[in-house]
């Protein structure tokens, strides 16, 4: 070990400690720091309006005004849309007690016709389909609570949108001083750009063809778990389940088994080969995070930010790369380990 240079394994623990800190810290004022992030990526994901007003030499309240009128545009529907669903979902669930009594009765009957009735028993007794809703409307909730949270959210959107042609220029002016720093928060723009277009569009397309089975299957409310399924198709991992258990569970309360069935396999085939097949091949780069990386993310987030976490859980970890990571040049190595690609090699070594 050299003079004056501490150990390596105590440099990693002190910067473990620290992110448990900052961590913690943002966890303890999660209700203000979920819609400042969520502003953000707003604001980075409509920046592309401004710069096309820019190039048409539009006046400067223009440049200001489309991007922030077509963020809350979307912001408005997004509140319409959910309090319209969360609304229906409260007043259709109470009526289903009645088939999920008698889907618990069949089950019983035919456990004691095979002699294994109390496994059965005890398996309907810790099943609670309420628990399974309730996850699913805290999720819708959740992310109506910040989105409803209007006033907060719009002043963020508006200062930000005020302050992105400045912005723009300072990081212009600072790309000759300050090459790396610039170009890791570039990179983050542009990804988290290019990630929330191609989910955003196959998101869509996934609802709309969801909606369609959904209501061929006679599933009650299938705008609602549409909403539900672009919603949860940024949750990395694992949203796919999540915008599947509710309409497959209402399938068997309001059908039989066999509906179920044709709703699971409704999902499969249209989610599981629109995202895992064709939805990658447009997505490309976009991430830039190893499988790993994505789903510790997702679980760290949804931790510490709660459900908004889970859907700003990758523009988060990108964010995070670029100060962390990729604004420092020596740590290309470290880079590669979230991303999961080996660095090119520098010519001649």
């Amino acid at each position: 070990m050299s003079e004056g240079k501490a150990p390596r394994a105590l440099v990693m623990l002190l910067i473990a400690a620290a992110a448990v800190v900052v961590l913690a810290g943002i966890k303890a004022i999660n209700t203000i720091v979920g819609p400042i992030v969520l502003a953000l990526v707003l604001v980075v994901a409509v920046s592309p309006i401004r710069d096309w007003l820019v190039r048409k030499r539009a006046p400067s309240w223009l440049r200001v005004a489309v991007p922030f009128s077509a963020v809350i545009v979307v912001l408005l529907g997004m509140v319409a849309i959910l309090t319209t669903a969360v609304v229906q979902m409260a007043v259709l669930l109470p009526s289903y007690s009645a088939q999920f009594n008698k889907l618990v009765a069949d089950a019983q009957a035919w456990a004691a016709a095979h002699g294994i009735a109390p496994q059965v028993n005890q398996a309907l007794r810790s099943f609670d389909p309420g628990k399974i809703f309730s996850v699913v409307q805290g999720l819708v909730s959740s992310v109506l609570g910040v989105v409803s949270s209007l006033f907060l959210i719009i002043i963020l959107l508006l200062a930000m949108s005020l302050d992105a042609p400045i912005t723009s220029r300072i990081m212009a002016a600072a790309a000759a001083e300050q090459p790396a720093i610039t170009k890791a928060l570039t990179t983050f723009a542009r990804k988290t750009r290019r990630y929330l277009l191609v989910s955003t569009i196959f998101g869509l397309i996934c609802a709309a063809l969801d909606v369609v089975a959904l209501y061929l299957l006679h599933v009650p409310l299938p705008l609602l778990w549409g909403v539900l399924a672009l919603i949860t198709n940024y949750i990395p991992n694992i949203g796919f389940v999540i915008g599947l258990v509710p309409p497959a569970l209402l399938a068997l309360l309001t059908g039989d088994i066999k509906s179920m069935v044709l709703v699971i396999l409704a999902y499969m085939v249209i989610n599981v080969v629109v995202q895992s097949f064709i939805q990658p091949k447009f997505l490309g780069d976009a991430v830039g995070l190893s499988t790993t990386v994505t789903f510790l993310s997702l679980i760290i987030w949804a931790t510490v930010l709660g459900p908004l976490g889970a859907l700003l859980a990758i523009p988060l970890t990108l964010l995070t790369r670029a100060l962390l990571i990729d604004s420092d040049p020596g740590l290309k190595w470290s880079g590669a380990l979230v991303s999961g690609e080996v660095p090119p090699e520098r010519p001649g070594s």
